[in-house]
């Protein structure tokens, strides 16, 4: 093995004295033949023969990242082994969990997971793969790192299988969906998700991307990455608005609904509108007993990369109150190549008080660490 040289400064920031916790890591395999030991026979096959065919066709050639960062990573993400980046856990350790002091670190596997194949089949294959995976390589080794429950989303009875069968395992800690499906998420038909995360004890947590075969926008496909990306804050605003007015947060009021990747200013202006629409048409809705806005503030959780930093400090303030201090995560989004440094990703107009929470006790309360 390749001895690697230490880096500077390593250490956790000052203000955490909570112990870090990053909740939005990403690890990728070595090779697609990591899967093979978790596969049936079939579905290896299957793999191999056909392939994994997303709902997304515009995914078939070229991702939608930026060409001049492979993998939308950092420069400095690719292991001494040659690896992909956060396929190697020895350098994982080394360049994030030791170098800045991460107590808990929550894995986040989008690719490839299998979620949003259109073989219904063979998503759930494929997430099935990628849990054991995770235990295998990852999470039986670091102590520090837990899991995401990968489920194959489009198939909600399947995925709540899935969900019960990591229930009571604590090297998991959430259940993974992304912000875009084929339906609004709070469409009955994935009723039986949330209703096994909530006996599982588990939040949900939906981050940016996914494989709807539905364009983020209204209105088609964007021609530029920067259409794709800032999108992902409206994909997340749908859900979030579909979630609370089908009455998912008063069927299940345990829920917990966390949102990667997608900011997290615009809850306030989301909740005002649907207050102010409710208002009028609580008629079409009376499942609905509170104003949506108190749903939101109840169970949605958010996580700080990317966060919105406007040029007045208050704005800031006044969104993080809005939104609760006590709801708010940190995340790095290792190793992509916006990685947010946790010892200077949270801005310095947040008192200390509010960092120690935002930097890991939030986290701690909301996951059991």
């Amino acid at each position: 093995m390749n001895v690697i040289q230490p880096i500077a400064a390593p250490g956790k920031p000052a203000a955490a004295t909570l112990g870090l916790v990053d909740v939005d890591i990403h690890p990728r395999p070595h090779a697609i033949e990591d899967f093979r030991p978790f596969l049936s026979e079939r579905w290896w096959e299957h793999l191999q023969t056909w392939g994994m065919r997303a709902r997304h066709g515009f995914t078939a050639g070229q991702p939608p990242f930026p060409k001049a960062q492979p993998l939308a990573s950092r420069r400095d993400a690719w292991p001494p082994n040659g690896g992909t980046p956060a396929s190697d856990l020895d350098f994982l350790r080394f360049q994030l969990l030791d170098n800045y002091g991460i107590d808990y670190g929550v894995l986040n596997p989008l690719q490839p997971s299998g979620q949003g194949d259109r073989n219904n089949g063979f998503s759930a294959a494929m997430a099935h793969a990628t849990n054991e995976w995770q235990l295998e390589a990852w999470l039986r080794k670091e102590p520090r790192l837990r899991g995401s429950v990968v489920v194959p989303y489009e198939d909600p009875q399947a995925s709540a299988a899935e969900i019960r069968k990591r229930a009571g395992d604590p090297n998991f800690c959430q259940v993974l969906m992304m912000s875009r499906t084929a339906e609004p998420a709070g469409n009955p038909r994935y009723w039986p998700i949330y209703e096994a995360a909530v006996e599982a004890g588990l939040p949900v947590a939906f981050h940016a991307f996914g494989y709807s075969g539905w364009a983020m926008t209204n209105g088609g496909w964007p021609s530029f990455y920067i259409e794709e990306v800032s999108e992902h804050a409206t994909s997340c605003q749908n859900q979030v608005i579909s979630l609370v007015t089908e009455g998912v947060f008063e069927r299940f009021p345990g829920l917990k609904v966390i949102l990667i990747e997608c900011g997290f200013a615009w809850l306030p202006s989301v909740g005002w509108r649907l207050d102010k629409h409710w208002r009028h048409l609580k008629s079409e809705v009376p499942h609905l007993k509170r104003a949506p806005s108190e749903y939101i503030r109840d169970h949605i959780w958010v996580s700080t990369q990317p966060m919105e930093e406007p040029e007045r400090g208050q704005h800031i303030l006044d969104t993080c109150e809005w939104v609760g201090w006590d709801h708010i995560l940190f995340a790095s989004d290792y190793p992509h190549w916006d990685f947010d440094d946790p010892r200077a990703a949270i801005p310095g107009v947040i008192p200390a008080e509010r960092r120690r929470g935002i930097y890991g006790g939030n986290a701690r309360a909301l996951y059991g660490f």
